[in-house]
Formats: C-alpha cells, sequence, structure tokens
C-alpha cells in the first residue's frame, strides 16, 4: 500500500470550495495506463471527473442520485447523465444493458449505506475500475477535539472489503488544507460537501471547537482503488 503527502495553502484563495476533490480526480486520472473510450462514472455530480479528462472519448455516461448536480454536468451529444443511486441493485441492472470500457467514482462511495454491496454490484460490471473514496482520516484532529466518532470509514475497512471484489492496486492520499482562519476553516467545511451535511453541534459547541482547534488546517485521507 502506497502513500502519497500533500499541502496545500489557503483554500479560500481558488474560489471554489472543492479543491480537495478536483485534486483526487486529477490523481485518479493520472494513474491510468490506458485512455478509455467509453466511460461510466457513478457520483459524477456536476461533472467535476468529465470536466478533467484530456482526451477524446465516445461516450460518457454519468449517473448522480441528486438531479441538481445533473443539472450542472456538462452536456453534449457524447455525455448521457441519468438520475439513479448507486446504492440500489436495480441501478445495476440498468448499467449492466450500456457498454462502457471503464468505470469511475471519485468521492462520492464514501456515502455508501452498504459499501460492501456496492463493490459487490460494481464488480458484476466486469470492468477495470478507478475509484477513490473518502476515509475517517479526513477532519481526523477536528473529529478528535469535538470528541466526535468518525462519519467515514477507515482506510484499512475500504481496503479489506475492496480486495474481496477488485484484483487492484490500492493507495492511500493524505492532503492538508490550510486556511487563513478558523472561520475560513468552518465555512469551508459547510460549503464543501465533504461533512456530508452532519451537523451533530449546537452553537455554543461549535464556537467552542472554533476556538480550540489546535491547527491552522484540516486533514483529508483518500484511498484510490485501481484495478486493470
Amino acid at each position: 500500500m502506497k502513500i502519497s503527502s500533500e499541502f496545500s495553502k489557503h483554500a479560500l484563495e481558488y474560489n471554489t470550495y472543492n479543491i480537495i476533490q478536483n485534486k483526487v480526480v486529477k490523481k485518479l486520472l493520472s494513474k491510468l495506463n490506458d485512455k478509455p473510450k467509453s466511460i461510466l462514472d457513478l457520483g459524477c455530480g456536476s461533472g467535476a471527473l468529465c470536466r478533467a479528462i484530456d482526451w477524446e472519448y465516445d461516450d460518457f455516461l454519468g449517473v448522480d442520485f441528486a438531479q441538481g448536480m445533473l443539472d450542472l454536468h456538462p452536456q453534449s451529444k457524447k455525455i448521457l447523465c441519468i438520475h439513479g443511486d448507486f446504492n440500489e441493485a436495480s441501478l445495476f441492472e440498468n448499467l449492466a444493458t450500456y457498454e462502457f470500457e471503464h468505470v469511475f467514482s471519485s468521492s462520492s462511495l464514501q456515502w455508501a449505506q452498504d459499501l460492501e454491496s456496492v463493490f459487490k454490484s460494481i464488480s458484476s460490471l466486469k470492468r477495470p475500475v478507478s475509484l477513490a473514496i473518502f476515509t475517517s482520516g479526513t477532519f481526523k484532529t477536528l473529529n478528535k477535539t469535538a470528541s466526535l466518532e468518525p462519519l467515514l470509514r477507515s482506510a484499512t475497512t475500504i481496503q479489506t472489503l475492496s480486495e474481496k471484489y477488485f484484483n487492484a492496486e490500492f493507495e492511500v492520499l493524505k492532503y492538508k488544507l490550510e486556511f487563513e482562519s478558523t472561520r475560513d476553516m468552518f465555512r469551508y467545511i459547510k460549503k464543501s460537501g465533504v461533512s456530508g451535511s452532519r451537523r451533530v453541534l449546537t452553537y455554543k459547541q461549535t464556537k467552542k471547537l472554533m476556538q480550540e482547534y489546535p491547527l491552522n488546517y484540516l486533514e483529508f485521507e483518500i484511498v484510490l482503488i485501481n484495478s486493470h
């Protein structure tokens, strides 16, 4: 298992709240041995993966359960976006009727209700995969400071499950995102979507956490699963 680290300063200067997700997409694409012409993107969101692809492809199929995100996704004759939830087996029955060479999913599968079931469904498609999944190492110090249980699965748990269904390389990415102030940091948490919209602290508890948080950065941990 390979571990890579990167530090990014002053997130809000990038005028975006999904800087980490975009970095993960680029890292995921950099691991490809080939450039598939027909692509499936599970949890495609507003199209970060689609926008990052720098080669000519014939077909791109994007799937997301949030119609609002699909409405923001790039559109063209080569791109088809469908409404679907990877937690539902019926989606994969539908996907089996499409042609594609490679399955991608970036920064989405951490929200799977039953990750093993989703891995099993993805493996049933019998295509190479490139998956990026946030882990419990994300916001590690913040959770510890606030005495919160991690919202996400550990890298070890994800690796154990993935090895049951994929013959793949497994890599852990660690990022640190620095902020000018704790207020900027908490604004990022609220708007980035990384926290899954979890709101478990009162205003008073949040204020206390902002005062006691010992770092000027947030930690992120993502696993990459790549099969060929």
